[in-house]
């Protein structure tokens, strides 16, 4: 066993060593880290110019047909996070339709996340209410209100327990408009719910779900990314002609802030948004995801000391274009097609499971339209196929240095 041993003489000069090793000559990292987080995220709208100049965004009281008046002056936006931008778009939901009505269990109260706090005491326990605890019953009486003409936005508590209700979904609000011929549909229907991981929700308060309705034709599915995109993307579903499952990234009701128009407007469904572009590689996610890919191109382009010998000074300066997917069905088909014809590789990012994941969609489509183009193969980062482990989950879901590492792999292939 080594011990080490000081002279009298080391241990008077032990004093200025260890000034020396505490010197402030160096500037200690902040609280946070150097790397961006959500709450820093450049993707984010924090400014009332940058929040009107939403790509896509069109307010209510615009004329479609005429020139846009989507202009600086006479629009207001205030300062909201994920849940208020829900909530927000579910008051003016129920203020401009009289038929709508929104209802599962404990809406009454505010909800588990406070989506609906104050909107039964706002418009009455008539139309905002709660259901028994059945997920199966909550699908089923909103596909009758939507076949009664009525708007139904129905929230199931945790998206881990759409599954009750997935016979609902798609054998009867998928297949209603088929199978009758066009002549009745339940397009008035919403249903909203809480997605993926929330750091320790482990196996039944984590799942991503969205990949088991992809085969469901005549369901759409939305993941917001951010408030403004909540508030646009969930006022675009309740209104879109379809039956739409509208899933809440729940790590994000809190910690994504951004300035909100407070107006009327929709965000297009099916139809993905370009964040960062670039020419080298396309990086492709949505919902939570999308911070872990931004923390990850920090990484690329600037190393930690700790990582500057696993990625390649030559591929430091690539630029990666990053899509936030948005609309999971309809997937935006010709914006990922054409992002990949330029950069010849593409990288999907999803926490569900590998097997049979959204991803694997993509990847076969991608593969038949960019095959001549393709200069890697296509990349998948995944959750692992295993249900998502409680002590363990931060493991299970991708982050951004399993990210990083995808990218390193597929520029360098």
């Amino acid at each position: 066993m080594h011990t080490t041993k000081f002279t009298a003489r080391a241990v008077k000069r032990l004093p200025s060593i260890v000034c020396r090793w505490n010197s402030t000559t160096v500037e200690p990292p902040p609280a946070g880290g150097h790397l961006p987080s959500i709450a820093t995220s450049q993707v984010l709208r924090t400014t009332r110019d940058s929040a009107l100049r939403t790509p896509g965004l069109a307010f209510a009281d615009e004329d479609a047909s005429g020139p846009s008046r989507t202009i600086i002056g006479g629009r207001e936006t205030r300062k909201m996070n994920t849940y208020q931008a829900v909530r927000d778009a579910m008051s003016i939901a129920l203020s401009k339709d009289d038929t709508a009505v929104v209802f599962g269990e404990d809406v009454a109260f505010g909800g588990v996340f406070r989506c609906t706090m104050g909107l039964s005491e706002e418009f009455g326990r008539e139309r905002v209410f709660n259901t028994p605890l059945t997920e199966q019953g909550i699908a089923g009486f909103g596909i009758g209100l939507a076949l009664m003409g009525h708007t139904a936005i129905a929230e199931i508590q945790f998206a881990d327990y759409i599954y009750p209700a997935f016979d609902q979904l798609v054998n009867e609000a998928a297949k209603i408009r088929y199978r009758s011929g066009g002549q009745y549909n339940v397009g008035g229907l919403t249903i909203r719910t809480p997605t993926m991981s929330v750091g320790h929700g482990g196996l039944y308060h984590s799942q991503s779900p969205e990949g088991f309705f992809m085969g469901a034709s005549g369901l759409k599915v939305v993941i917001p990314r951010s408030p403004i995109q909540a508030k646009g993307l969930l006022l675009g579903s309740i209104r879109d002609p379809n039956p739409v499952i509208f899933m809440e990234p729940k790590i994000l009701y809190r910690s994504a802030v951004e300035q909100v128009p407070i107006d009327d407007y929709e965000l297009p469904l099916g139809k993905a948004e370009v964040l960062v572009p670039g020419s080298d590689l396309t990086l492709l996610t949505w919902g939570t995801p999308v911070y872990h890919c931004e923390t990850a191109l920090h990484m690329l382009n600037s190393p930690s000391p700790a990582l500057e010998a696993l990625v390649p000074a030559s591929l430091r300066s690539a630029k990666v274009e990053l899509i936030d997917l948005r609309s999971i069905l309809p997937w935006d088909v010709e914006t990922i097609t054409e992002s990949v014809k330029r950069t010849g590789r593409l990288v999907i990012v999803h926490e569900a499971g590998m097997t049979a994941g959204v991803g694997a969609e993509i990847s076969a489509e991608v593969q038949k339209r960019c095959f001549l183009k393709l200069d890697a193969p296509v990349k998948r980062v995944t959750g692992w196929d295993t249900p998502v482990a409680l002590q363990y989950e931060k493991f299970h879901i991708p982050d951004a240095i399993r990210v990083l590492d995808a990218i390193v792999e597929t520029l360098a292939y």
